[in-house]
């Protein structure tokens, strides 16, 4: 999978969620990189930033926007088709959101979101 395909399939899975909850992400870019950080070369995706749940009131003044940034090397590395690197790309957004939002690991391994 190119790159420019790649980058359509974060696209399509941005475009998937909700307008309601998407309304409510602030300040945070999505992109997409290659490689992960040569520490974690399995690492799918990470997001950067401060969780909305742990901003106080007066967070936004200055702030740079979190990043939420997906891999792509490891997710074609892992995936066997084309169609399982669209679902593996949208869970790793879905995963990636729920940081922005909040929810950590342990609450996503119990929603099912491994």
């Amino acid at each position: 999978m190119t790159l420019a395909e790649f980058e359509d399939a974060v696209r399509d899975a941005l475009d998937e969620i909700p307008e309601e909850l998407a309304a409510q992400m602030d300040n945070v870019v999505v992109l997409v990189e290659d490689d992960p950080p040569a520490d974690d070369p399995d690492l799918l995706g990470v997001y950067d930033g401060v969780p909305l749940t742990e901003r106080g009131e007066f967070w936004a003044t200055g702030a740079l926007p979190d990043r939420i940034t997906i891999f792509r090397r490891p997710t074609l590395a892992m995936c066997d088709s084309r169609e399982e690197v669209v679902e593996e790309v949208a869970v790793t957004v879905v995963h990636e959101i729920a940081h922005h939002f909040g929810i950590d690991d342990d609450r996503l391994h119990e929603l099912g979101w491994d």
